[in-house]
């Protein structure tokens, strides 16, 4: 018997590797997509279709991860994770609709929650789950995100390079962890846009935001702040 019995068991061990998604929506058909998307790419799924559901799913079991669309009648507060411990709280992935980002801001600051924006492509909605689940892990091995000398407090939302502490507005710090999180990867100006404004912004505002940022970070030591012309940014040697 599953030891998490409320969740289909599938065969693939490949990007999930057997770890347990839990996913919220009353959206028969989305979550039909969900289930059986994320089953093949080796993730074990379960299903609720109301908050008070889900957190009792997650009482009885943690998950990895929950995806949660916040379209659903009650999800800002379960967002919250009443009666559950610390410890115990995933990271969570939001299906949002465009019109309620502004509402989920406060809430992405750090790595532990992340969204996609209805309709959603299932190629994206793989991707951030995959990029939330390592950054949980990291921070496991860690207690901390960090990057060479670079270290990220997301209890204070300060940033340090060595012993210097960095004057960080807060967008220029979802840049900064987005860019370590995804260390050694190129991330495209549409990413960042969507992740640090969740909206629509003019390239310049992408580049001079990138412009500042590298200013304060590689202001002392060596460079991590990286552009690979044509393609986007990267953190790293």
């Amino acid at each position: 018997m599953s030891e998490y019995p409320h969740l289909r068991e599938k065969s693939s061990p490949t990007r999930g590797n057997g770890r347990r998604v839990l996913i919220v929506g009353d959206d028969p058909a989305t979550v039909e997509l969900l289930t059986t998307t994320m089953g093949l790419a080796g993730y074990r799924t379960g299903t609720a279709s109301t908050a008070r559901e889900a957190l009792s799913r997650l009482v009885e079991q943690p998950a990895d991860l929950v995806v949660l669309d916040m379209t659903m009648p009650g999800m800002k507060r379960f967002a919250k994770f009443p009666r559950l411990p610390v410890a115990d709280r995933p990271p969570l992935l939001f299906l949002a609709a465009l019109d309620s980002l502004e509402s989920l801001a406060a809430g992405l600051v750090t790595g532990s929650a992340d969204y996609v924006t209805k309709p959603f492509r299932i190629a994206e909605v793989l991707a951030r789950a995959e990029t939330l689940l390592r950054t949980r892990g990291a921070e496991g091995r860690t207690g901390t995100p960090r990057y060479d000398d670079l270290t990220l407090d997301d209890a204070t939302c300060r940033a340090r390079r060595g012993r210097r502490t960095l004057d960080l507005t807060p967008a220029e710090y979802r840049l900064l962890r987005h860019l370590l999180v995804n260390a050694e990867q190129v991330l495209s100006k549409e990413q960042i846009r969507r992740h640090v404004w969740g909206e629509d912004r003019a390239d310049n505002a992408i580049e001079k935001l990138v412009s500042r940022l590298r200013r304060k970070v590689d202001q002392e030591g060596p460079p991590l702040i990286h552009t690979r012309k044509g393609f986007g940014y990267w953190l790293g040697h």
